[in-house]
C-alpha cells in the first residue's frame, strides 16, 4: 500500500489522513508508510504516479505540442497511455480478481463536501477560485459537491447548478470561473467596470467578443467601448445568440467597422412570423363554486 500522509499538518491534510485510515478499514487493508524524512522513500501510489507524469510529457513531446481544442482530447491521450500501462499488468490483476471481496451495495462517495456563500459581488470563492453565481442565487448558502472537472451546487435537497471546476495559478494567483451571463445585468448598470474587471479575461465567452473590445478601445473612448462590449454580451444573452453574433463582430473587425449596436438588435430580433399566437381561454368563476360545494 501506498503511505499515509501523517505529516499533513493542514486541516485539508488531516481531512486525507482521516478519509484514507477509513478507507483501509473498509476494505480490510493494512497501511504501511514511508519513514519521516526521508524524502526518496515513494510508495506504492506515489512512485507509479511520477513514472506516470513521465510517460504523459513524453508523448506530449512526441506530439510536438501541447495544445489540445477540449479537456476530452487530453484526457483521450491520459486514458491512451494509462491503457498501455495497465495492459502489461493484465495477468497479475486476472490473478488477484479471484481473491477480490464483492463490491459494496452504494456507489461510494467520490466527490468532497462543503459548504459555499453567494455573497453580494455575486459570486463566492473556493479554494482560491472565484465562481460567479446567478443573481437569484445572491444570499443563499449553498452544498458544494466538487468532483475532479466540476462543482454541483444545491440548495438544500435540489440542485441548483453546475459549473466546472477552476484551479488557480501555479504561482498561487487565485482563478476565476466566469459566466457572462450572471454579470451581465450588473454590468448593463456600470458599464465602465468592464475596463478594470479582475475576471475581465475570462468574462469574455469567445474571442471575437475580446478582439471587438480591443479594437474598441484602440479606436473609440473607453466609455463607448464599455458600452458597446457590454451591450454586445446583453445581446448575446438576450436573444440567445451568442455563435451568430460573434460571426458578426469577426466580420466587423475584418473591416474595421464598428458594430451598429441597433443594427444588431433588429437583426437578431425574434421574427413575428415564427411567434406562436397563444390563446387563453380563463374559466368562468361559476365554476370554482362547484369546486367549494364538493
Amino acid at each position: 500500500m501506498s503511505r499515509s500522509p501523517k505529516g499533513c499538518k493542514t486541516p485539508y491534510g488531516r481531512s486525507v489522513t482521516r478519509r484514507y485510515e477509513a478507507l483501509c478499514a473498509r476494505y480490510q487493508m493494512e497501511p504501511s508508510r514511508s519513514n519521516r524524512g526521508i524524502a526518496h522513500e515513494n510508495g506504492s501510489i506515489e512512485s507509479p504516479h511520477g513514472h506516470l507524469n513521465l510517460a504523459i510529457r513524453d508523448a506530449l513531446l512526441l506530439r510536438g505540442a501541447a495544445d489540445f481544442t477540449d479537456l476530452s482530447a487530453y484526457r483521450g491521450l491520459v486514458d491512451e497511455i494509462v491503457g498501455r500501462k495497465n495492459a502489461r499488468n493484465a495477468k497479475r490483476i486476472d490473478t488477484e480478481r479471484a481473491s477480490l471481496q464483492d463490491l459494496p451495495d452504494s456507489r461510494t462517495c467520490d466527490y468532497e463536501q462543503t459548504l459555499v456563500y453567494v455573497t453580494s459581488s455575486g459570486g463566492y470563492t473556493l479554494r482560491k477560485v472565484f465562481y460567479t453565481m446567478p443573481s437569484r442565487l445572491v444570499g443563499h448558502r449553498l452544498r458544494a459537491r466538487l468532483y475532479d472537472d466540476r462543482l454541483e451546487l444545491y440548495v438544500g435537497g435540489t440542485r441548483a447548478i453546475t459549473v466546472p471546476r477552476g484551479r488557480c495559478g501555479a504561482n498561487g494567483k487565485h482563478g476565476h470561473v466566469v459566466d457572462y451571463r450572471h454579470v451581465i445585468h450588473t454590468l448593463r448598470r456600470k458599464p465602465m467596470a468592464l475596463m478594470n474587471l479582475v475576471y475581465r479575461d475570462q468574462l469574455f465567452p469567445r474571442d471575437a467578443y475580446r478582439h471587438t473590445f480591443e479594437w474598441l478601445c484602440e479606436h473609440v473612448s473607453a466609455r463607448v467601448a464599455c458600452t458597446k462590449t457590454v451591450e454586445l454580451l446583453s445581446l448575446a444573452h438576450e436573444r440567445a445568440c451568442e455563435a451568430e453574433l460573434a460571426t458578426v463582430l469577426s466580420q466587423s473587425l475584418a473591416a474595421n467597422e464598428v458594430p451598429d449596436i441597433a443594427q444588431l438588435r433588429t437583426r437578431f430580433a425574434p421574427d413575428p412570423a415564427r411567434l406562436r399566437h397563444v390563446l387563453i381561454t380563463l374559466p368562468p368563476l361559476i365554476d370554482y363554486e362547484s369546486l367549494v360545494a364538493t
